[in-house]
């Protein structure tokens, strides 16, 4: 896509901004893969992203004279606790449906199969770790609690294939050992859609996307500009030398001298199922700032305001590449 940027500053009533202890990373999600078909068709797609809600809504057309099967996937996002102090944002404590996946073929729910699978340095433990009866969700302290039931030489075997590691702490009445799990879960759901000869198919799907958080931005700030994430942040997020301007604008109004504004962070693959019939015919997407003295940034051009919170962008044939990283700076409580 042709690099630009939009940016909606409010000089309205403050939001409200929910606030954590710390910075959550994003993983990055999309919509559904297909298995490659040159007789489908996607006539076309419509998107939705707002931190609380994806929804998508894709027609399909067979242009041919048979009904055609596809596999259907959703992949979720890879999910890996690398150290004990990761900050992970993952909208459920589902230890399978991570993002509360949700999907509709014609109106009607569809009920898909899951596929989940454990990683170590490159190895496959799935089943290792299902014979240990040890859940395979590594971000759920259900999971580390199960991991320190085992005995010791199991305890020792996983920590040895790279599937665990012995985190040492004191709480007050001396050191404690305790394993932590460090391996890769990998979450696919899948289903067969028949695609019926020389008809349309409309399938939706909706999740809660991940969102990474901060408590409150870097931009603004008088020395940011300085530092190698600033030059990654202007480019990913298509961030103007205005929009930074008025950035800089708030926080010099502010009581305290701070950057008023909290981060929400978002990241969608754009090109996860690029394996129909030609180009998308008629591509929208619509993003959800939340809070209309919120501020919004991504690249994209053709860009509009269809409300006081949202702003469309339309594609006629398109292909798309790359991914769609959106950043939300919510107006802090009382700034």
């Amino acid at each position: 896509m042709k690099t630009a940027s939009i940016v909606f500053l409010a000089a309205a009533l403050a939001g409200t901004a929910s606030l954590a202890n710390d910075t959550s990373a994003e993983l990055t999600t999309g919509g559904l893969v297909f298995t490659r078909n040159d007789d489908v068709e996607m006539r076309a797609e419509g998107l939705f992203i707002a931190a609380k809600e994806i929804r998508v809504r894709y027609r399909f057309f067979n242009k041919s004279e048979r009904d055609v099967t596809v596999h259907v996937a959703f992949p979720m996002p890879d999910v890996t606790v690398e150290h004990v102090n990761q900050i992970m944002s993952l909208p459920t404590g589902d230890p399978v449906n991570l993002l509360g996946f949700v999907t509709h073929v014609d109106g009607k729910p569809v009920t898909t199969q899951v596929e989940q699978k454990v990683a170590a340095k490159g190895a496959d433990h799935t089943a290792l770790l299902r014979d240990l009866g040890v859940p395979l969700a590594p971000h759920l302290e259900s999971t580390n609690e199960a991991l320190n039931r085992l005995p010791a030489g199991k305890r020792d075997e996983l920590v040895k294939l790279g599937l665990a590691e012995v985190e040492e702490f004191d709480q007050g009445r001396g050191p404690v050992k305790e394993l932590a799990a460090r391996w890769d879960l990998k979450t696919t759901f899948y289903w067969e859609q028949v695609f019926p000869a020389g008809k349309e198919l409309v399938i939706e799907h909706r999740y809660k996307p991940s969102v990474g958080e901060s408590v409150m931005t870097a931009l603004g700030m008088s020395s940011e500009s300085k530092e190698p994430w600033h030059a990654d942040y202007i480019r990913k997020y298509c961030i103007e030398p205005t929009t930074l301007a008025a950035i800089k604008r708030a926080r010099r109004a502010a009581p305290d001298g701070n950057t008023p504004y909290s981060e929400e962070r978002i990241d969608y693959i754009l090109k996860t199922g690029a394996n129909w019939s030609g180009p998308i015919g008629d591509f929208r997407v619509v993003i959800d700032k939340g809070e209309a003295n919120a501020l919004v940034s991504f690249c994209g051009d053709g860009i509009k305001k269809i409300g006081p919170t949202k702003f469309e962008m339309r594609k006629t044939n398109f292909t798309p590449d790359g991914n769609l990283s959106v950043l939300i700076l919510k107006r802090l409580r009382g700034q």
